[in-house]
């Protein structure tokens, strides 16, 4: 099994004609992804992968969740807590934060998620009924 990283995703999915570089890496990507009986993806670059799409290439959530949904259908790409991810890509989906929503689904075991800075987060996963509960601790709310 070959683990993928960030990068090599990114030239899989994004077609960016202005970085020369970017052509050449996209054929490459193109053919291990299309050759390679088994690849890896941990949840770490799915995370980086949705920053680098947002952030750099002004991708919209929709397409975004397109993307990922794509790859781990893929039949040789084994995509690190599946579950997890589909988890998070629920509350993606209906608005959160992908890094938010990835944290919460992989703490699915837990009674609940703490946050000192986030109560947006925390507002946004209750009322999606997501679980485990977000909430503020009680000495952060007392200090606004």
């Amino acid at each position: 099994m070959i683990a993928l990283d960030t990068n090599l995703l990114a030239r899989f999915y994004v077609d960016d004609p202005s970085d020369r570089e970017a052509v050449g890496q996209r054929a490459t990507a193109r053919q291990i992804i299309a050759t390679e009986p088994a690849l890896f993806v941990p949840r770490t670059v799915l995370l980086e992968l949705e920053w680098l799409l947002r952030g750099l290439y002004r991708l919209k959530p929709s397409t975004i969740v397109a993307v990922i949904d794509h790859l781990w259908r893929l039949p040789n790409v084994t995509v690190e807590d599946v579950d997890v991810v589909r988890a998070a890509l629920h509350g993606y989906r209906a608005g959160m934060d992908f890094a938010d929503a990835l944290h919460l689904a992989a703490a699915h075991r837990c009674r609940g998620m703490f946050t000192f800075d986030d109560r947006r987060f925390a507002r946004r996963a209750r009322r999606l009924g997501l679980k485990p509960p977000v909430s503020v601790p009680a000495a952060a709310a007392r200090r606004e």
